[in-house]
């Protein structure tokens, strides 16, 4: 039987403003409570930000079997070091920052391993990694961009993705690698001149 036929009848509804939805808690007041040790900040904060860190980590290393890992590493970074931030409310641009910098650890250690035939290089399908959605003049740099990436030293592949993909201003990137200016317009300058030099017939 519907439930709804045995409902009394009600007097109609008069129209009332709807309930303001609850409002989210700020970072700030996240990063606090997970300070405090409240487990439901830290796993908020993961909640929020963990799709956002997934795509960074992809962007760098596109299909790396050590994406996942990347970013657990990365928020276990971050939650035990949540006092050495001073501005709780930056928490997405922190944890930017240690998604970027412990990519670019990982991939040092892989060009070693690689080196020293431990492992392989594996070329990146630049096809596989840009979007069918992307207007033609951004796909065709995208495959530029990614068809060179694991020829560049770590510090260059960060910071031509930084720039390329996430488009990203120079401060940023500095702040995103924790190098100076200086020291990323000198790695954004190589990198940009072998991509120049790669698309050269």
């Amino acid at each position: 039987m519907n439930a709804l036929a045995m409902k009394p009848a009600l007097p109609a509804p008069q129209p009332t403003e709807a309930p303001a939805a609850p409002q989210a808690p700020t970072d700030a007041a996240l990063v606090l409570a997970a300070r405090a040790g409240e487990e439901w900040a830290r796993e908020a904060l993961f909640r929020r930000y963990v799709r956002l860190a997934l795509g960074l980590a992809y962007r760098i290393l596109p299909f790396d079997q050590d994406s996942d890992d990347l970013v657990q590493d990365s928020f276990l970074y971050a939650f035990e070091r949540l006092s050495h931030l001073s501005n709780p409310q930056a928490f997405q641009a922190w944890l930017s920052s240690i998604v970027v910098r412990t990519a670019g650890k990982r991939l040092r250690r892989r060009r070693l391993q690689i080196r020293l035939g431990l492992r392989s290089a594996t070329p990146i399908d630049a096809d596989e990694v840009v979007s069918r959605a992307a207007p033609p003049d951004v796909a065709a740099e995208l495959r530029a961009v990614y068809s060179l990436l694991e020829k560049l030293p770590a510090e260059e592949r960060v910071a031509l993705v930084l720039r390329r993909v996430e488009r990203l201003e120079i401060p940023e990137i500095a702040e995103q690698m924790g190098l100076s200016m200086s020291t990323v317009k000198r790695r954004l300058n190589a990198a940009e001149a072998r991509l120049e030099r790669a698309r050269k017939p």
